[in-house]
């Protein structure tokens, strides 16, 4: 009897640690959906479709983009001392295929996480690293974007190699605000979420799921 309770304290405490070095960002829920911060970009015709579902492994996030663009955004502290690893599982069932993304006019992405980080008084001042699931670029390309060199596109996946299909990918924050802004940032102010195709006109359809930080 004492060796079965002996064995549950380490689980608890196992689960305890493993909870404590992990931040979930969205739990993907209509609750949560209605009260997420919606940012239409400015311009675009459209407000991109956001709706939520679940399959065997938890609730997800469906966006289609049909010459649109608007984002769903989370102010939440994130200490990227203690959890500096950001881990997402998207999907891409329809792409962008063809077009450059590093120029204004093919700067979309069918699935995006912005990373923010407030540098600033105003919005336009803030850092960003935007983590892209391409559809022309190589996983590791990485670039400023088109309209403003304080948010940085950088590839976690690409549809040249993986569409229609489950990826789960994972990013070090903190080293890479150091890499891309030469800043050393502790703590995280928000996150967002977008699927965009204003520029090129096009429709991408993309899936998001377990979105959260862990410490390794």
């Amino acid at each position: 009897m004492k060796s079965i309770f002996k064995i549950l304290i380490c689980i608890l405490i196992i689960a305890e640690f493993s909870h404590a070095n992990e931040v979930v960002v969205f739990e993907f829920t209509k609750s949560e959906l209605s009260q997420l911060e919606v940012r239409k970009v400015r311009g675009a015709d459209n407000n991109t479709l956001y709706t939520v579902g679940s399959n065997e492994n938890g609730n997800f996030l469906k966006a289609i983009a049909d010459n649109a663009a608007s984002g769903l955004g989370k102010e939440m502290k994130i200490d990227l001392n203690k959890t500096p690893f950001i881990n997402i599982t998207w999907k891409i069932e329809s792409d962008l295929s063809g077009i450059k993304e590093n120029t204004k006019k093919g700067h979309d992405f069918a699935a995006r996480v912005f990373a923010i980080k407030k540098t600033g008084a105003t919005p336009l001042s803030n850092r960003a690293i935007n983590y892209v699931f391409s559809s022309n670029n190589e996983i590791g390309a990485n670039f400023p974007s088109p309209y403003t060199k304080k948010s940085i596109d950088n590839v976690l996946a690409t549809t040249k190699k993986n569409l229609n299909e489950w990826v789960t990918v994972k990013a070090n924050v903190k080293e890479d605000f150091r890499k891309f802004h030469n800043i050393d940032v502790n703590e995280l102010d928000g996150l967002a979420i977008m699927s965009d195709t204003d520029n090129s006109k096009m429709k991408s359809v993309a899936y998001f799921q377990n979105i959260y930080f862990s410490a390794k």
